[in-house]
């Protein structure tokens, strides 16, 4: 699953940043996880670095994104708008986008 995957060492202060502008804008509560990684860009035409991030919303209900940009650039405008929170669902299925 994590074959082949090489993982950046962002600074803390972004991941936790990161982190609250997740909760805050989608509404995750605190009992609930959000993950978020910075990584390099593995496919020609992608940017040098890139953030993943997932997030629940209740025990089953996984939701994810990327955004093509380093974690230190990324800002609240970064973000899909809340209303599409529904179509961020996730079912573990491929790698892309």
């Amino acid at each position: 699953m994590f074959a082949g995957r090489t993982y950046l060492t962002p600074d803390m202060g972004d991941l936790e940043r990161v982190e609250a502008l997740v909760r805050r804008h989608f509404g995750v509560h605190e009992r609930d996880i959000v993950l978020v990684t910075e990584e390099p860009g593995r496919d020609p035409g992608l940017p040098e670095r890139m953030t993943t991030i997932l997030f629940w919303t209740g025990p089953e209900e996984r939701h994810r994104f990327r955004i093509f940009k380093p974690l230190a650039s990324v800002g609240r405008s970064d973000l899909p708008a809340a209303w599409l929170r529904g179509a961020l669902a996730d079912e573990g299925e491929g790698d892309c986008c």
